[in-house]
């Protein structure tokens, strides 16, 4: 830990005359005094710095030790037999065989995927699709997100180091990304619509 300094303005500034000629007992006594009041001050304020220091890391540990991962079969029910919507597209958790489709429709492109999705022992629920439009196909990619309760609440991320935000809250929130979820396929006309646009010969 680095120790503040007192400055150098500070110093000069103190009426500390040491081996100077004609100066009395009680001034250098004096002098002396408000050196030592200085001092003992700026330790005060390294003290006080690192005992702030401390606590902030020790609040963040105990938050961070504080959130459990959901198990295997809570991230299941959360996600199987629905559809996420997204901004441009949307993505089906099917239950049998964990199949999974998904697809997008920007202005100039369509895009669709197959594959299937996992969920692990450690709260991460994977996504492994392959996605292809009219101008190419790409290989299977594996996308994940982490999750961890904090409470009474469930937050997400994108790994590897995405932001965490809210997931599922209770009570709800406006802004909780699986207000985002609906029950069932309910886009399961769009991406085949989708799929055929893709498919369809030039």
């Amino acid at each position: 830990m680095r120790v503040p300094t007192m400055p150098t303005a500070l110093i000069r500034s103190l009426p500390f005359d040491v081996g100077r000629r004609h100066r009395k007992g009680p001034r250098l006594c004096a002098s002396f005094k408000q050196l030592v009041l200085l001092l003992a001050l700026c330790g005060q304020v390294a003290v006080s710095g690192a005992a702030h220091a401390a606590a902030a890391n020790d609040k963040s540990t105990a938050e961070a030790g504080s959130a459990a991962a959901p198990t295997a079969y809570e991230l299941q029910l959360l996600y199987a037999g629905r559809t996420w919507i997204w901004k441009d597209g949307a993505a089906y958790f099917a239950r049998d065989n964990r199949h999974l489709r998904a697809w997008t429709s920007g202005q100039n492109t369509a895009t669709v995927a197959e594959g299937r999705w996992l969920v692990t022992k450690d709260g991460k629920m994977c996504m492994e699709l392959a996605w292809r439009s009219k101008s190419y196909t790409g290989e299977p990619h594996r996308t994940c997100y982490s999750h961890r309760i904090q409470g009474r609440n469930i937050e997400q991320r994108k790994d590897p180091d995405g932001e965490w935000y809210g997931f599922k809250r209770s009570p709800e929130d406006p802004s909780d990304e699986y207000k985002k979820f609906e029950a069932g396929d309910t886009k399961g006309a769009q991406f085949e619509e989708t799929r055929k646009l893709v498919d369809a010969k030039k």
